[in-house]
């Protein structure tokens, strides 16, 4: 088996609560090493929205998914509510570092809710979640907003002062104090972003499905040797760029659901007991708009 990266930090969720601008703007310092692809899926059982895994632990390959210097960062995002994380993470790097990013944990779910049905995930995971009532059933998408139950299995394994929690409202109106705060978290010295390179990114309304022409390119590239083809996609993650989000190998989503009053109700009375629980482990209150 390849050495097995010693991982300095952990990007955990929550899923659209603005992680992929987190790892695309962090990805700039010449110190931090982001994934690569972003979210690795290797660690946690959660692997994406649909899909658990409960077999062994393999990282053999693991080392691929980062290419070079630096403090290295796993921003596989569903781990955060994955109930084995924390002890796989914890018997293996037990001195690693976490950023947590958290929003209104309703407009999370709904995010997310979109998501899925404008790529047809739930299709392929063998659902329907056309209605919001029955997605919100599913606890592949309601874990996910479950923020204090899953802090707490975390705490378990790790120190409080392990986690660095960032509200996505911070995010937006602080935004270079959010970075500072993260490279103080971490270890790294601080650095001036280029926040242009990610404006507007991964909106909902700027959401592209892959054409045609898109799979075309994409599998072609696949012909090209695996570290040239991780040396390019590393460096357009550093400019922002998706060239398979661009319009002419991708087309725009539907997307711009909504939930009505009474499903917002629903949703928000589940989840008292758990805003709660995220208040005592954090002081966080309020994040339910």
């Amino acid at each position: 088996m390849k050495d097995v990266p010693i991982i300095g930090s952990f990007l955990l969720g929550a899923p659209k609560c603005g992680t992929s601008w987190l790892a695309d703007v962090l990805s700039q310092h010449p110190e931090i090493c982001i994934s690569n692809p972003k979210e690795p899926d290797i660690v946690a059982t959660h692997k994406g929205t649909f899909v658990r895994d409960d077999s062994s632990l393999d990282l053999s390959e693991y080392g691929d998914f980062f290419q070079g210097e630096g403090v290295k960062v796993d921003c596989s995002v569903h781990a955060f509510s994955c109930p084995t994380a924390p002890s796989r993470i914890n018997k293996i790097w037990p001195d690693a570092k976490f950023i947590v990013s958290l929003r209104d944990p309703i407009e999370r779910a709904v995010s997310q809710w979109n998501h899925a049905l404008d790529y047809s995930d739930d299709k392929k995971a063998g659902v329907d979640w056309s209605e919001f009532s029955t997605a919100w059933a599913d606890p592949r998408l309601r874990c996910d907003s479950l923020y204090g139950e899953s802090l707490k299995n975390w705490l378990t394994f790790f120190p409080i002062d392990s986690f660095l929690i960032i509200e996505t409202k911070v995010m937006r109106n602080l935004p270079h104090q959010v970075l500072k705060d993260i490279c103080n978290h971490i270890g790294v010295s601080e650095y001036r972003f280029n926040l242009d390179l990610v404006k507007g990114h991964n909106l909902a309304s700027q959401r592209r499905t892959i054409n045609f022409l898109g799979k075309c390119i994409r599998n072609s590239a696949k012909a090209t040797p695996r570290v040239l083809r991780e040396r390019i996609a590393s460096q357009l993650q550093r400019r922002g760029i998706n060239i398979y989000k661009t319009k002419f190998l991708s087309t725009r989503t539907s997307g711009g659901r909504i939930i009505t009053d009474s499903e917002r109700d629903m949703a928000k009375q589940s989840l008292v007991e758990d805003q709660y629980l995220l208040e005592e482990l954090t002081g966080l209150n309020n994040l339910i708009q």
